[in-house]
């Protein structure tokens, strides 16, 4: 009769033991990600067999990862760093030793350190084979945690790239639109103008307008009227032309500054004493154009600068003028101003 028996044997288990670090760091986190936990069961482990890992039969081996950043270099030297900070707690929490430890250090995987000490023990025939089972579980834990560590990274810098591209699409298509809204404002070649503000002193006021590009333009403004009443005792009448040179701004070409040269005749008299002479002079101006339509838009213009006028003071006797002396007078201040409907001809 045979009597199956339990026997003692020794067997080898491999401890394994995972540290995780944030991407692109070296700081060792103890209570983040579970790092406390992880840490405490090393501790145990690492006071049981103490004496075999002082002694150098059961050294401690140290597995650095690091896939990031990009050059293998900084991956390498972040790994060793990752790997001395673990070796560190052990030194002085545990009283180890530098030739305690069997290190290297990787530049692929995933952002952690593995510890690992192969553990040999003395157990029964019946609980070796679970044993062994549980250390096979246990290895195989530890990859697929690193695999799934090292999938979650790369997912991560693929969705970085794709919001990074996706940026990069839409910053292109905003210059695009911005491109394409530019060149449908395109200047017209000639445009006739009336200024609205002459036209309703009853001051007849006509202009055109040359577009030489979309940032340079001539212009030409002529006036003319000619009143009389009271028996021509008052009078009221004058005739202008204005040439202009202007120089359109911004990227749609609304805001304008130019210089602007004037000359003409008049013929005042609303009182007792009349005036008759000639003009001349210029200056610089200044406005705004505001589309209307694709036709039409309304020009708001001032001019800033100095008319000089000659003329002669005369009265009226029976219907007939009495010069009464010349004079010359001076203006500085608004030369001109302006609401001027601009209507695109081509």
């Amino acid at each position: 009769m045979f009597v199956l028996l339990p026997v003692a044997v020794w067997g080898e288990t491999e401890k394994t033991y995972t540290f995780r670090f944030v991407p692109e760091d070296d700081m060792f986190y103890i209570p983040w990600n579970s790092n406390g936990e992880e840490l405490a069961r090393l501790f145990e482990c690492v006071e049981r067999n103490k004496v075999a890992i002082l002694n150098g039969s059961l050294p401690v081996l140290i597995d650095g990862y690091c896939n990031s950043p990009d050059s293998p270099a900084e991956r390498l030297k972040i790994a060793k760093i990752r790997s001395n900070r673990v070796k560190t707690e052990l030194i002085l929490q545990q009283g180890l030793t530098e030739a305690c430890f069997k290190t290297r250090n990787h530049t692929w995987g995933g952002n952690y350190v593995i510890v690992r000490l192969e553990v040999r023990f003395a157990e029964s025939s019946e609980t070796g084979l679970e044993t062994q089972r549980q250390a096979e579980e246990d290895r195989l834990t530890a990859e697929r945690a690193a695999r799934t560590e090292q999938e979650r990274l790369v997912a991560e810098k693929q969705k970085a790239e794709e919001l990074r591209l996706a940026a990069e699409r839409a910053e292109a298509a905003r210059l695009a639109a911005e491109t394409d809204a530019a060149a449908k404002v395109k200047p017209y070649s000639l445009a006739l103008r009336a200024n609205l503000l002459r036209w309703a002193t009853l001051t007849p006021d006509l202009g055109v307008e040359w577009r030489i590009s979309r940032s340079v333009g001539l212009l030409v403004n002529g006036s003319w009227t000619s009143w009389g009443w009271d028996d021509v005792n008052r009078r009221y009448a004058l005739w202008e032309v204005a040439p202009e040179v202007r120089w359109y701004l911004g990227e749609n070409k609304r805001g304008y500054l130019g210089a602007m040269f004037k000359t003409g005749q008049f013929n005042y008299k609303l009182s007792d004493t009349g005036r008759q002479g000639d003009l001349m002079g210029g200056g610089l101006t200044g406005g705004y154009v505001l589309p209307l339509g694709k036709s039409l838009s309304l020009d708001f213009s001032l001019g800033l600068g100095c008319l000089q006028a000659d003329y002669e003071k005369y009265t009226v006797i029976e219907g007939t003028r009495v010069r009464q002396g010349t004079e010359t007078k001076n203006w500085w201040g608004p030369i001109n101003a302006g609401v001027s409907l601009v209507w695109k001809l081509f």
